[in-house]
């Protein structure tokens, strides 16, 4: 026996709607902040850069005024025009300082020395975190100055006069109130316009998922709207593609349905009407009985009640197992010998058959290689329903087959399937009407002995059985009669299993 599976996990049942918003709205919002981010940080590099222009201006006026006195001395050229320059304006406080750096460093030097004498400006300007190159590329750094955050711009410049080799290091630093503001500023704008992007793709994104289940919604109304009994199919046109599979899978659930429920009313119809007779018949013979004075009459009448009880009884387990038969619940199945089936089945029916003076014999399959136990013919099946339909078969033969005939019933390996044949040598069936004898209460009287009855339905029985058990039954032309023409042979066959198959 296999071991029980183990319980999988199964995820909460969510809406549609709920799933889609669910994973649709976080990836449009993280896209939304990955590109105001992005937006953001281009923005806040762009507005440094143009203060960084700005500020690299009064450094280089600061660079090209300095010139050498007469007396060999650093000075600023244009001292008026610096200061106008360096002049704060409102939230801008600007501060400079030149300072000669001796002795000149080599070009390529990355080490800051220390400050030297100042030519001009304020005092303890911050250093620069790396040395500017001499060829002019400016070093921007943040900083504090008296307490103030600055931004500071370094630029060097190397002087000569009268063969001697000078060098000057120019600081200007600003203060960075603006620019916090102006990336304020940006930062708000930049939120407000992403809080308007998101508000808009969540109303498209609510919208679009609601206008997209609107064929769902139409579909849910039309089957809660449908009466009771209307089964007719689904239209599968007005849905979305990927709704098709589920409707069409609908409709074939739908289909089947109905097929079952026309099955269980043309059963009712037909079961009523064929033990609406019997029990006719039945009254009839009572009421005669009870008005029949002479009590060997009175007897007859009797007996003729209990013969019709017997057919009456044999119609009414013949139609519980049509019931059964006809029912779409799958059966278990387990690996049986079809051969041993075949066999019981046979032994079951020897007394009826000597009864009625006939032959009935049995020949087995070959037996396979393997072990004791090994079936001999295996197939997977249920072993009640497969007896019931050899039973059918095998009772019919008897019942139809008249006195002294000889019946066989054999079971053989095919390839790929088991056949079991019950061959009569009776009266048989012409091979134009083999197949209505499968119909339900359909009895084909010419041919057939005088005194036979039925109820029709052992074929139909019989082949509802083996359906279910993935076989069927055919009818083929059985052993030669006495009249020259051919009995009668049904077969039922079945898939063959493989042996070493589990029960």
């Amino acid at each position: 026996m296999n071991p029980p599976e183990p319980e999988r996990f199964r995820f909460p049942l969510v809406g549609i709607r709920t799933l889609l918003i669910t994973l649709l709205l976080p990836g449009v919002i993280l896209l939304l902040v990955i590109d105001s981010w992005n937006d953001y940080r281009t923005l806040a590099a762009i507005t440094n850069e143009a203060y960084d222009s700005a500020l690299l201006e009064p450094a280089r006026v600061l660079e090209s005024s300095i010139e050498f006195t007469p007396d060999g001395k650093l000075a600023v050229a244009t001292p008026v025009y610096a200061q106008v320059i360096l002049e704060s304006k409102a939230g801008l406080r600007k501060y400079f300082r030149i300072e000669e750096v001796d002795p000149p460093l080599p070009e390529g030097a990355r080490s800051v020395p220390a400050a030297g004498a100042t030519v001009a400006g304020m005092p303890e300007m911050p250093r620069p975190p790396a040395w500017p190159s001499a060829r002019g590329e400016p070093v921007f750094f943040n900083s504090v100055y008296r307490n103030d955050p600055v931004r500071v711009v370094a630029v060097l410049r190397d002087l000569y006069y009268r063969g001697q080799h000078r060098q000057v290091l120019v600081l200007v630093a600003e203060s960075i109130g603006r620019r916090l503001q102006a990336e304020d500023a940006a930062r708000r704008q930049e939120l407000l316009r992403d809080a308007r992007m998101l508000a808009l793709v969540a109303i498209l994104v609510w919208w679009g998922v609601a206008w997209s289940l609107r064929p769902l919604a139409r579909l849910r109304n039309e089957i809660r709207a449908r009466r009771p009994d209307d089964l007719t199919p689904l239209d599968a046109s007005r849905v979305p593609s990927e709704v098709i599979p589920l409707v069409e899978a609908v409709n074939y659930h739908v289909a089947r349905h109905r097929r079952v429920l026309d099955e269980q009313s043309q059963f009712l119809a037909d079961a009523s009407h064929q033990l609406r007779t019997p029990l006719a018949i039945m009254l009839t013979q009572a009421q005669y009985a009870l008005r029949e004075p002479d009590p060997q009459r009175a007897q007859e009448g009797l007996r003729a009640i209990v013969d019709q009880l017997g057919r009456t009884r044999r119609l009414t387990e013949q139609l519980l197992s049509l019931a059964h038969a006809s029912q779409a619940d799958p059966t278990p199945r387990q690996l049986l010998d079809l051969n041993e089936v075949a066999r019981n089945v046979v032994v079951q029916y020897l007394p009826l058959s000597h009864e009625k003076q006939q032959d009935l014999g049995w020949a087995s399959a070959d037996p396979v290689q393997g072990g004791p136990g090994t079936p001999v013919v295996p197939v997977l099946g249920s072993e009640v329903e497969l007896h019931e339909a050899l039973s059918n078969l095998v009772h019919n033969a008897i019942h139809y087959a008249p006195a002294g005939a000889h019946i066989t019933v054999s079971v053989v390996r095919g390839d790929g399937r088991a056949e079991v044949s019950v061959a009569d040598n009776g009266p048989g069936i012409d091979a134009a009407s083999r197949n209505r004898a499968f119909a339900r209460f359909d009895r084909l009287e010419p041919g057939r002995p005088s005194g036979s009855s039925g109820s029709g339905l052992g074929l139909s029985i019989a082949r509802a059985y083996a359906r279910r058990n993935d076989g069927d039954i055919e009818l083929r032309d059985g052993e030669p009669n006495a009249q020259g023409g051919a009995g009668l042979a049904a077969v039922l066959w079945l898939p063959l299993a493989d042996s070493s198959a589990a029960a």
